[in-house]
């Protein structure tokens, strides 16, 4: 009987452990969660700078533009 409470002992408390461990993962986890829900409904970005757009976007902005200058040329009957 003494063999199987030292053998059980390591075992409860580790299983306990890791039940407190998974527990305040998920506390984490939902408050986490709880804050992106409340920036989404507040209307703010995440925390990266979103007003600088990335190089590959503002070469896009630039060639869009260009296509729009042309298109316009085009209807207005000058040529190119």
């Amino acid at each position: 009987m003494s063999d199987l409470a030292t053998s059980l002992t390591p075992i409860a408390v580790a299983l306990t452990a890791l039940t407190i461990i998974s527990l305040i993962a998920l506390r984490g986890w939902r408050d986490w969660i709880q804050l992106k829900r409340d920036e989404l409904a507040a209307g703010h970005m995440p925390t990266q700078d979103a007003a600088v757009p990335h190089a590959g976007s503002r070469i896009e902005i630039a060639d869009l533009k260009e296509r729009l200058r042309k298109l316009e040329a085009i209807a207005a009957g000058v040529d190119l």
